[in-house]
């Protein structure tokens, strides 16, 4: 009995990888995700499943001998059956050029090694959503059709469009908002091709989560996941009660900042507010999880230049020595402490409470005098 794609609960993925470890790997993390998981060591063979399974996804490496990983991609795109397939390039291979060329050949996206177990399932949903919506898509498209005999093509074309360009500019926009601060998104939608602002005051919050490393060294890799996941949404729902902006995470590190895209006023104790919010959730997990994390915290103010950068994944990210001090604040911190500037302490010292550390050596900035941030007074 036929199943309609819109049933299925989960996909059917091939993962082509001459490195037996990386096999292993991938179809240990995708499998207990629930994923039908078929591996191929060549591209040879790569072809061959393709013909037999008919994946509705293959992660795709490039380096590999006798066929790489670029003509797999070509030939799959060159035939009827297996055009509609996504390709993820999986590669170490960090060069935009070689980023350019898999996309050239037909990729849907592209991570590199090493890779994040948690940002491999998290493409791998999105192109699975993405061709679920345009399979079901495709399904309605054929009932559309259907009625031709019954109604003028001229109508149903019209409606066929209609559908199609409000799903894609949906997806758009909802693919935007996933990586990309509003404001920044709705000037890309504009057709402004170059995002770039100087903010000449604004707060940096870098933290990272002390005792996540050795915690997960003897941990699967879902349940490394499941707990940072568990750790970082509270943060995520902390930035948007607050009102600031996440930047990026980078391993088991987080950063966020005040003052943009939009200006804020009072965005340095917003942001003290959010450090101390963090220790708190970071304790309550501790607490009903039986686990012993704490973070490192360091925080600065001052200006930015913030942009988007990236030829096939956009990420609005911050430069500057702003930015750069606060991440040593934080690397030269102390855990379970909120390690800020001079600038920082200048700013906060009416409604917190805050403590000289004293002078410490920071690299490329000599010595500096640096708080810790206890509490509100």
């Amino acid at each position: 009995m036929n199943q309609s794609y819109s049933q299925k609960v989960k996909g059917r993925i091939l993962i082509v990888d001459d490195s037996l470890n990386n096999l292993t790997l991938l179809e240990r993390i995708l499998s207990r995700k629930g994923y039908q998981v078929t591996v191929a060591s060549s591209g040879k063979l790569a072809l061959d499943s393709v013909n037999l399974t008919q994946p509705d996804l293959i992660l795709l490496d490039i380096m590999m001998p006798a066929m790489d990983g670029y003509e797999v991609c070509i030939r799959l795109k060159s035939n009827d059956r297996t055009r509609s397939i996504p390709i993820i390039f999986l590669s170490a291979l960090v060069e935009v050029s070689n980023k350019v060329k898999a996309f050239n050949a037909g990729g849907v996206d592209y991570i590199t090694k090493p890779f994040e177990p948690i940002e491999v399932v998290a493409r791998v949903e999105n192109q699975l959503r993405m061709r679920e919506l345009e399979m079901q898509l495709m399904e309605k498209n054929q009932m559309y059709r259907r009625e031709i005999a019954f109604r003028e093509e001229a109508e149903i074309e019209a409606r066929l469009l209609l559908e199609t360009t409000k799903f894609q500019k949906e997806q758009i926009e909802d693919l935007l908002l996933n990586i990309l601060p509003k404001p920044i998104a709705d000037r890309l939608q504009d057709g402004q091709s170059t995002i770039a602002d100087s903010f000449s005051d604004v707060s940096v919050l870098f933290a990272d989560l002390v005792g996540f490393t050795n915690f997960a060294s003897d941990k699967t890799a879902t349940e490394t996941v499941k707990v940072l996941n568990q750790i970082f949404s509270q943060f995520d729902q902390l930035s948007l009660q607050h009102g600031l902006e996440k930047i990026k995470t980078i391993g088991d590190a987080y950063m966020v900042v005040g003052g943009l895209p939009e200006p804020q006023e009072n965005h340095a104790e917003t942001i003290a507010q959010m450090a101390l919010d963090m220790q708190a959730a970071v304790a309550s997990f501790n607490a009903k999880n039986n686990h012993s994390f704490s973070l490192r915290i360091g925080i600065n103010i001052g200006g930015v230049v913030a942009g988007v950068i990236g030829l096939t994944k956009f990420s609005y990210d911050l430069w500057g020595d702003t930015v750069n001090v606060a991440h040593r604040m934080e690397s030269n911190g102390i855990p379970g402490k909120i390690q800020v500037t001079a600038a920082v302490y200048e700013r906060l010292k009416d409604k917190f409470s805050l403590k000289m550390r004293g002078a410490i050596e920071i690299k490329g900035k000599g010595e500096m005098i640096t708080y810790f941030l206890l509490g509100r007074n």
